[in-house]
């Protein structure tokens, strides 16, 4: 614990309170630095972020700039005089003159294994594109998306049962962990800055709505991948025509020579479903729009599915 050090954090969703948290702990927090408020929900009704709510419930000052241009800052910077800024997902990249404030800089903690999965998505990336292997790295921040010297990476596993929820979850906490291990190094003067390798660097740019579109042509490691990968949120969903059904859980099922997007069999498993490369999926839990999540099995029933049928 060392609570001469200030430290100013900058972050936003879920992902983000975990590292403030550990902060809180061991560390002065100056204030935390996030979104505005944004609307949510079919009312519209304002919703404050996460870190936004950890914040208040601990008394601690916060930030809601709508941008970080042309000094914004500066007077949030002048006030709270951080020796160091943390950033965990806060949504925007750093202006030269808030990377430049800090005695010891800013660093981030981010969601996969740099330069792997730059970007805004680097765990929905990483579940959609059937990764076996993720992790966290801690980075000194510099002026580019990501491209900063790496200080600590944490190797982990995307298990078969994760979804992105799943492993954000779990993530969330190993990135705390990792963070403070190396702000220890950064002050003990062992941290050791590894430049990335800029040939390896692949991209995870922000999840559109419209990428959840489920095509059983696909095959069935492609669409499991998908559907776990945009779970919870946004949701990948089947287009029935006069409503979707969101797809939020699934697992692999087995050989068969169906007709892809066909009905296989319907257990209180799920609903399996024949897929193009002659494997197939099961669908676990689902949502039809307007209604609340439930089994595929209790769905299957009330929409009176048969097998040999489709969704519709």
């Amino acid at each position: 614990m060392n609570k001469n050090l200030r430290v100013l954090f900058m972050g936003t969703p879920d992902f983000a309170v975990s590292s403030c948290r550990a902060l809180m702990r061991e560390y002065f927090l100056a204030g935390v630095v996030t979104q505005p408020d944004r609307p949510k929900g079919r009312g519209g009704k304002l919703s404050k972020p996460p870190v936004k709510i950890l914040a208040e419930s601990e008394n601690i000052p916060c930030w809601q700039p709508d941008t970080l241009k042309d000094g914004a800052l500066q007077p949030v910077l002048d006030q709270t005089r951080p020796d160091l800024i943390v950033v965990a997902a806060y949504g925007r990249i750093l202006p030269s003159y808030i990377l430049e404030y800090p005695r010891l800089g800013c660093i981030n903690v981010h969601g996969s294994l740099l330069p792997k999965y730059r970007g805004a998505a680097p765990i929905q990336r990483a579940v959609i594109n059937g990764e076996r292997q993720t992790g966290v790295t801690i980075m000194q921040m510099a002026r580019g998306m990501d491209t900063g010297d790496m200080i600590l990476q944490v190797p982990m596993e995307i298990r078969a049962e994760d979804t992105a929820g799943t492993l954000f979850n779990r993530m969330a906490e190993t990135g705390a962990e990792a963070l403070l291990q190396a702000i220890e190094r950064i002050l003990d003067g062992t941290a050791v800055y590894t430049p990335q390798n800029e040939q390896e660097a692949t991209y995870a740019p922000m999840i559109e709505k419209t990428e959840g579109l489920l095509d059983f042509h696909k095959s069935a490691s492609e669409i499991k991948s998908l559907i776990m990968g945009l779970s919870p949120s946004p949701g990948a969903f089947v287009d029935l025509g006069t409503y979707r059904l969101k797809i939020y859980e699934a697992a692999a099922g087995g050989k068969n020579t169906s007709e892809a997007g066909k009905i296989l069999s319907i257990t209180r498993s799920g609903i399996e479903m024949a897929c193009g490369d002659g494997n197939s999926i099961i669908l676990k839990t689902v949502q039809k729009q307007g209604k609340n999540k439930t089994d595929a099995y209790s769905y299957a029933c009330g929409a009176k599915l048969a097998v040999g049928g489709n969704l519709k």
